[in-house]
Parts: structure tokens; sequence; C-alpha cells
């Protein structure tokens, strides 16, 4: 299956052998361009870089466990949920969609569950700040939620465009009805599940955009909450910063390094449970040349 990086509001390439079906998709289903075939880079002058996860980070809940809501009887069957192996959630995913088509869920069905999740505290007012300073911030998306889902609550909340790229696992549905989810890539870090190691995504995403401008960002922020945004926030140097969500994984992985190997961890900590609290601190670095 082929990376999904996309630009939003556009799904990514179905898996292969399924691409006859994208002729029989509905209408409303726009495929978009590969990484293969990125759209033109953005414009050079901006000078910070703002990574961004999506479950319980922009959205204040995680959108696997939402879709469910959807699912007859808002739940699935034991078997199901039982048959979930640590590490492998994307696989197990999967499975639920599948049975979820199974079951006739429609697409209209979840995509109307997805788009009532709310917003995290704050979130909106820090995108409207990042509207405001677009000339300063170039944004993108990191997820391990999936295509579908990111689009469906961007399209909603009219902050598609916000985004420069959006990296997550590529979902899009079939001529039958059924949501297709596959993995966004493979690789080797024994910290992340098998189908995303986030680091991976955002060193290759450095690099890129380092050669493209001719010169690095002059800081670089992460904003998330899970354990796997502690991983892509190793990246971040001594003028970074993390904005870890207060007392969820990525702020207690991060205590737990400072505690154990103190001056591993190279960026500033700013932990949030607002968004607000993301824009002071914005506010202040920026007036810093």
């Amino acid at each position: 299956m082929k990376d999904s990086v996309f630009n939003c509001c556009f799904l990514p390439p179905l898996p292969p052998g399924e691409e006859a079906e994208r002729t029989r998709r509905p209408r409303n289903m726009a495929a978009a361009p590969t990484s293969s075939s990125p759209s033109s880079p953005p414009p050079p002058d901006k000078r910070f870089l703002i990574f961004f996860d999506f479950d319980e980070t922009i959205v204040d809940e995680s959108s696997d466990d939402v879709v469910v809501q959807a699912a007859p009887g808002q739940k699935l069957p034991g078997w199901l949920k039982d048959s979930y192996r640590p590490g492998h959630y994307n696989e197990y995913m999967q499975r639920v969609l599948a049975y979820m088509a199974e079951q006739g869920v429609s697409e209209a069905a979840i995509r109307a569950v997805i788009e009532g999740i709310p917003a995290s505290p704050g979130i909106l007012a820090l995108f409207h700040h990042l509207r405001g300073q677009a000339r300063d911030f170039e944004i993108v998306l990191v997820s391990d939620a999936n295509a579908f889902f990111i689009e469906a609550w961007l399209r909603k909340a009219g902050a598609c465009q916000l985004f420069a790229k959006i990296f997550t696992n590529p979902a899009a549905f079939d001529g039958a009805g059924r949501l297709r989810l596959g993995p966004y890539h493979s690789h080797a870090c024994l910290r992340c599940p098998e189908n995303m190691c986030k680091q991976a995504i955002v060193r290759e995403y450095l690099a890129r955009r380092a050669a493209e401008r001719g010169r690095p960002f002059q800081r670089v922020f992460y904003v998330g909450d899970g354990a796997n945004d502690f991983c892509p926030s190793l990246v971040l140097g001594p003028r970074d910063t993390a904005f870890p969500r207060r007392d969820y994984p990525m702020h207690a992985l991060i205590g737990q390094l400072h505690e154990a190997r103190p001056g591993d961890f190279q960026a500033a900590v700013v932990p949030w449970e607002s968004g607000e609290d993301v824009v002071a601190r914005l506010q202040r670095l920026a007036e810093e040349r």
C-alpha cells in the first residue's frame, strides 16, 4: 500500500488491487495525489513549522472509539474487542470497519458521528491564531487515525486549508460501501505501532523541507498527547518546543525521560490544557528573532 500523504480535503489512493473499485465510489469521494506526485511546496518565507496530532489533540476524543457509536447498539461484540493485539491497532480497526460494513453501517452514519466529535478545549482559538499568522507558520498534521475521519472532521470544522500536509493511514470507501483502512508504512522503530512511526515521518519532512527552502525552520513545534507523539518529539532541538497535553501519555513519558536521563530531551516543554496555552507561548516565541 502506498503511503497516505494528502492535501486536505482529499482522500488518498485505495489499497493495491482495489483501484478498479475507485470508479464505483460515490461522486463525493475525490482521490488525492500520491506521495510520488506532491503538490507545490508552501512558500519558503515561513519561519516556523508546527506539527499537530489529531485524536485527543485536535479533537477531544479518539475517533476510533467514537466511530463505534455508528455500530448496531453503539457497541462491538466481545469476540471482536478481544481480537486486539498490542502494537497492531491498525489491523484491529480494519476488522472493526469490516464488521460495521457487514452490519450495514453507512458512510453517512460514520461521517455523522465523526463530524460530531468536539474539538479539544481552545483548539479552534489556536487555529484562528494560526490563520492570522499564516506568513509565519507552516502547519502539518501527523496522525495514526485515518484519512476519511480526518477529512470529514476538518471539512466540517472549516479547517481543511490550514494544513500544508496531512500524514495518516489511508482510508476510503469502496464500491461495496466498506471503509477500507490500511497502514501508513512499515518501519523498524520499537517504540511505535507497526503501521506508523511519527518520528520517521517528522524526520523526513524536516529534511525535505530544509532542502526545498535552502535552510531549516527557525523553530519547530509539536502539539500532541499520546505515547506515539513522544517518539517524534525526540527529534526536536533546543530552540524547539514540545506541547504535550497535560497529564496525558506524551507528558508522562517526557517527564520520565527527564528523570531518567536529564538533558536528553532537548526541546522546551510546555504542557497544555487548552489551545489558548499554546497560543500564549507561540505569541511570545514569535516575537523572538
